[in-house]
């Protein structure tokens, strides 16, 4: 999907202020900077700081766990309100992940054109579960699918029934290749970042994550070189717009 960069007066503008960064001693551009590379590439704190050092710019690495913390989420929220709505047809999978050692369960669902729609880390995949993460996802998207396709966990069945019985069910093995196709990204920073600390911070990270990496991850395959740079030069340009970096001069 190609992404347009909304302006006033073409098409429908999404009206959303940029995180405040008032009393922080880094300019906006090397925060953002600093998130950007955080959650594209799968990168430690430590490099971060390296790369920014590179570029003549001294930020720890712990500022760098803040600022990650504190502005991640508001970055993906503010990406995912330009997103236009999602499909009619969602996919929905579910993978287990190694938190402090124990095995806990991250649900996903995405739109027929691979958008990430919500993520969900929970400690089962029962009914309970399954019923919590469509009320989550309604929630989140507040919109209401045509069609939810799943794997035969029967869980799905169980709170469709409850939740969305009005929405068609398709429940077929081969049919949720879209939503485990978007495990992967999770699992190259899973291996990474060597697991996740807590069910909390598992949270926190692939929410923000899912929201910002996939941004910068057009379709490449489907586009010619020249496309794809066109392609990027827009969504970095949404990038400073959410961020607040549109218009300034770049100093990291």
């Amino acid at each position: 999907m190609i992404l347009e960069l909304v302006v006033p007066g073409r098409g429908s503008f999404v009206s959303s202020a940029s995180p405040s960064y008032k009393g922080h001693r880094y300019p906006v551009e090397v925060i953002s900077h600093c998130v950007w590379l955080y959650f594209r590439f799968p990168l430690s704190f430590r490099e971060v700081e390296e790369l920014m050092l590179q570029r003549g710019v001294i930020v720890s690495y712990e500022t760098v766990r803040r600022r990650c913390l504190k502005f991640g989420q508001a970055y993906a929220n503010g990406l995912r309100r330009r997103r236009p709505r999602p499909g009619d047809t969602w996919h929905l999978d579910e993978v287990f992940v190694k938190i402090n050692g124990e095995r806990k369960y991250l649900w996903r669902a995405v739109d027929a054109d691979g958008n990430v729609l919500d993520i969900l880390v929970q400690n089962r995949r029962d009914k309970a579960a399954a019923r919590r993460f469509f009320r989550t996802l309604l929630k989140t998207t507040c919109s209401v699918p045509r069609v939810v396709v799943t794997d035969k966990l029967r869980s799905y069945g169980a709170a469709h029934r409850e939740v969305m019985p009005s929405v068609e069910h398709r429940s077929h093995k081969g049919l949720t290749n879209r939503a485990e196709n978007s495990h992967q990204p999770t699992r190259q920073r899973e291996r990474a970042m060597k697991g996740f600390r807590s069910v909390g911070g598992a949270q926190r990270f692939l929410s923000a994550f899912s929201g910002i990496s996939p941004h910068f991850r057009p379709h490449r395959h489907l586009m010619t070189a020249s496309d794809h740079r066109a392609e990027m030069t827009i969504r970095f340009a949404i990038w400073d717009q959410i961020t607040g970096a549109a218009g300034r001069p770049t100093t990291a």
